[in-house]
């Protein structure tokens, strides 16, 4: 029988094959053999290992895929008022208090108050997992019960081998998550409140995958493997990395095995928007969370001698000082004091250095995300970033201010991020992706004091709490909200829970015509997402159904199925039945075809015992839309419905797409699908 821990063992073989072919000794040297469950093994020779490695590939049987390990990169307290979950929130803290999340990142400073576990009882009897502890990682608690790390693909050696983390990256997803409630947390006084996680009561497991230098793929595995076998509820991954096939992405299938287990992976989608085809960890069986903004902005005001001022964006903890920017073109003797107009960049290493007392970076581009940065700076847009030029160079002795950034309200909330990764899905043209957004800017949460403010080694700022913008902060958020609604339905498989998240979302204000590409289903509502009415879930064979549908046949299934898969014996192969997914789009190819699809779905009531629900259409004039049934009659819970909706149109001409949308409403609920049409480059 095939296992997950088999694949990080081919891929162990392979790291090993290309360090010691290249002279890369060090790396096999240190490095030990996986299994789900088992302590590292004892050191053996690099020559050794090689061999045994290689040869006990080729011999195994169970051999399915061999692929060479990747590297992949990393992708955070108002998010959770203004989703609806005030600190007065029904719970079922009990339940919420067996809750294990699994979070696969940077390690974890638990030093931070967040990871305080002050009230807790033991771990629940299910968990199966272990603290390793090591240099100044000392242990775990009741707040953060398993600590993990892997070092299998680390390209260089570490400082610091153990969970700790030294990037503060996944401190502040894990604490964004389950953080306890910390008040009076704020970064330098910014965004100064209740710092808190979605689930504040649930439990933390970190398997730190992730280095200085990345995440590798062996790492990646490694830790899925053992955060299934030690038994997690969930598992959160705000890492990423383009992969050319399911079959070759780690995290892809680490989470279908999970899903297997009813272990729902969420992951972030990237941050490489505005543009498309840019989206990550598209896999159907993962939640792929895009990031928004939400209705707090953090501006820092500019002020110019000659009067004009402006907001720009950024997190300035700096306090104001009265006084153009690639590397080495800057006189040192001349901008020592002073503050820089930059155009279009800003290369802290090179300035600061200089003696530069702060920086406006002029921007042609949307800026929505305040970033920081090791001296006073602001992102301003251009027609601003010329005002100043003019005024610099009009006058002997230009002056400006930067002030510290303050909170503003933002009306135009909620809105997709313009870093966000946008679709279309690369490995599959019949899936919306990202699915879903959560918001993903200036998010306050646990930090690291092992690493600064900025993460540059220049910054002598160091704080338990920081504010960081990303996918990555996105991806929690809705991992948080997973959890949340499996502690009042526990029995609901990932794919319901993921269901009830998107058919309850809410469309975001966005200028793109590609909307849908941009944030999938919408913005996540997790409180209404607790009775969402209608349901579309799915099953493994619903996957294997698709993957088949994919093209994927044969040995190469085994990967994912740990047995002979005959994609001729699974009905209903072919089209848009291929999945019960709860988004619906067609991609097309030539700007003369046609618009032309069925998409074949089934719902399953839990809501109320008895309902009828209606189908409402939304859609242009040229797009017709037609839904058969028209209404569906529940008796009982747990009942299902089948339905059919047609789609007609005109050839793509002169736009790349056309959106629509269906709703479900027995009048208390209502169930929305985005129907998304797409002309492919």
């Amino acid at each position: 029988m095939v296992r997950i821990c088999m694949l990080t063992l081919f891929l162990l073989a392979m790291q090993f094959h290309w360090s010691y072919t290249h002279g890369s000794s060090d790396t096999v040297r240190k490095a030990y053999i996986v299994y789900m469950g088992d302590a590292p093994r004892s050191k053996s020779s690099a020559t050794d290992l090689h061999h045994n490695l290689l040869s006990s590939v080729i011999k195994n049987k169970n051999v399915v895929s061999v692929f060479p390990s990747k590297m992949r990169k990393l992708h955070t307290t108002r998010s959770w008022d203004f989703l609806g979950m005030p600190q007065s929130l029904k719970r079922n803290h009990q339940t919420e208090s067996n809750i294990i999340v699994g979070v696969l990142d940077t390690g974890l400073y638990i030093d931070a108050p967040s990871f305080d576990d002050k009230g807790f009882g033991p771990p629940p009897s299910k968990w199966k997992g272990t603290c390793q502890v090591g240099g100044r990682f000392t242990g775990c608690n009741n707040k953060v019960i398993g600590a993990r790390f892997y070092t299998y693909g680390a390209p260089t050696p570490n400082s610091n081998p153990s969970p700790l983390d030294d990037e503060g990256h996944g401190s502040h997803t894990s604490s964004t998550i389950a953080g306890a409630s910390i008040a009076g947390a704020s970064l330098y006084g910014l965004a100064k409140g209740t710092a808190r996680g979605g689930v504040p009561s649930a439990r933390i497991a970190m398997y730190k995958v992730c280095w200085a230098d990345g995440c590798s793929d062996i790492d990646l595995l490694a830790g899925l493997d053992d955060s299934i076998s030690d038994r997690v509820d969930l598992i959160s991954i705000s890492i990423g990395g383009i992969s050319d096939s399911y079959f070759e992405d780690p995290i892809s299938i680490g989470a279908f095995h999970a899903m297997k287990k009813g272990i729902l992976t969420t992951c972030s989608a990237g941050n490489d928007g505005p543009s498309l085809y840019t989206v990550e960890n598209t896999a159907p069986w993962i939640l792929t969370v895009g990031a928004s903004g939400m209705d707090r902005q953090f501006r820092t005001l500019v002020k110019v001698g000659n009067g004009i001022q402006t907001n720009g964006f950024s997190i300035n903890t700096f306090s104001p000082k009265r006084r153009l920017c690639d590397e080495g073109s800057l006189d040192a003797n001349k901008v020592k004091g002073k503050i820089v107009l930059c155009k279009e960049g800003l290369i802290q290493d090179y300035v600061k250095p200089l003696g530069v007392s702060g920086a406006i970076v002029s921007l042609d581009q949307q800026q929505d995300t305040g970033f920081t940065f090791i001296i006073p700076a602001a992102f301003v847009d251009t027609n601003f970033g010329d005002k100043i030029d003019t005024y610099v160079n009009s006058t002997k002795n230009p002056h400006a201010v930067i002030y510290k950034s303050r909170a503003v309200r933002n009306a135009a909330s909620p809105f997709v991020a313009s870093f966000s990764s946008r679709g279309p899905n690369t490995l599959s043209s019949t899936i919306i992706k990202p699915d879903i957004t959560a918001p993903g800017i200036d998010i306050l949460a646990a930090y690291s004091k092992l690493a600064s403010v900025t993460g540059d080694l220049q910054d002598n700022r160091f704080d338990v709490y920081n504010i960081i913008s990303g996918t990555s902060m996105a991806c929690p958020h809705v991992t948080a909200s997973a959890a949340y609604i499996k502690t009042f339905h526990p029995r609901w498989s990932p794919a319901a829970i993921k269901s009830a998240l998107m058919t309850t979302a809410s469309e975001l204000k966005i200028k793109d015509v590609e909307a849908e590409l941009a944030y999938g289903a919408g913005q996540i509502d997790p409180v209404r997402a607790l009775d969402p009415g209608l349901i579309y879930d799915l099953s493994k064979i619903d996957y294997i159904r698709f993957l088949c549908n994919e093209g994927y046949a044969g040995t190469t299934l085994r990967l994912f199925t740990e047995g002979k898969t005959n994609c001729s014996s699974i009905p209903n192969i072919g089209g848009h039945d291929a999945l019960n997914y709860p988004s619906m789009y067609l991609q097309l190819t030539n700007p003369n075809s046609s618009i032309s699809a069925i998409f074949h779905r089934t719902v399953k009531n839990v809501g109320l015992k008895k309902a009828i629900y209606k189908a409402t259409v939304k859609a242009p004039a040229n797009l017709k839309v037609t839904v058969v049934p028209k209404e569906l009659a529940f008796s009982h819970l747990n009942e299902k419905k089948s339905f059919k909706v047609v789609i007609k149109g005109p050839p793509l001409k002169n736009i790349t797409n056309v959106s629509a949308s269906l709703e479900w409403s027995d009048t208390k609920h209502r169930v929305r699908s985005p129907i998304f049409i797409f002309l492919a480059n």
